[in-house]
């Protein structure tokens, strides 16, 4: 499961990304440092989106809700799940997946087809996130048994809409990703 992802797109590109869904981004206080990141990991903070009532919000959160026992929960299984509450879009240009049994295992980085960015479908709880993750599409089958839950940009409204409007949570079809070895 994901539990490495990148981040190198411009707070410009992802306004502009918001702007043509009339989905007019905003933030508290002055505009993010959002610095090109090659590696976001677990309790990393990481840009996210959340619906308010005066729109999608940029916000700045750590990665993992936190447990009891062991490390944060990362990734949360969607399947036959409705969230009513505490969704966002986990903003994202990048994941990685390994394989192999020893290390140092293989690394994979998968991209979206176009080259954009992208956003997975997450949990918000405080001031923690958490993504959600579905059986695997067709890009990722040969490289894990899960992936992330990436949303299609049309979905992304009705994901910070009201509880009602929550889009189906699915795989993305063949071809929608790429893949290249970086190990």
């Amino acid at each position: 499961m994901c539990n490495e992802y990148r981040f190198k797109t411009t707070l410009d590109r992802i306004t502009q990304e918001f702007s043509q869904l009339r989905l007019p981004i905003h933030w508290a206080g002055g505009a993010p440092n959002l610095e090109p990141r090659e590696s976001i990991r677990p309790t990393d903070p990481g840009p996210i989106v959340i619906g308010t009532p005066d729109g999608p919000e940029l916000r700045q959160l750590r990665w993992g809700f936190p447990r009891a026992k062991g490390g944060p929960l990362i990734n949360f299984r969607s399947e036959d799940r409705r969230f009513p509450q505490g969704r966002c879009l986990i903003l994202a240009d990048g994941f990685y997946e390994f394989t192999g049994d020893k290390a140092p295992k293989s690394k994979w980085l998968f991209r979206a087809a176009d080259d954009g960015p992208f956003a997975i479908a997450g949990l918000v709880r405080d001031d923690r996130f958490t993504m959600l993750t579905t059986e695997p599409g067709p890009d990722i089958a040969p490289y894990h048994n899960r992936q992330i839950v990436i949303l299609p940009r049309d979905q992304w409204s009705a994901w910070l809409g009201p509880a009602d409007a929550q889009p189906p949570l699915a795989p993305l079809p063949a071809g929608s990703l790429k893949v290249e070895q970086i190990r």
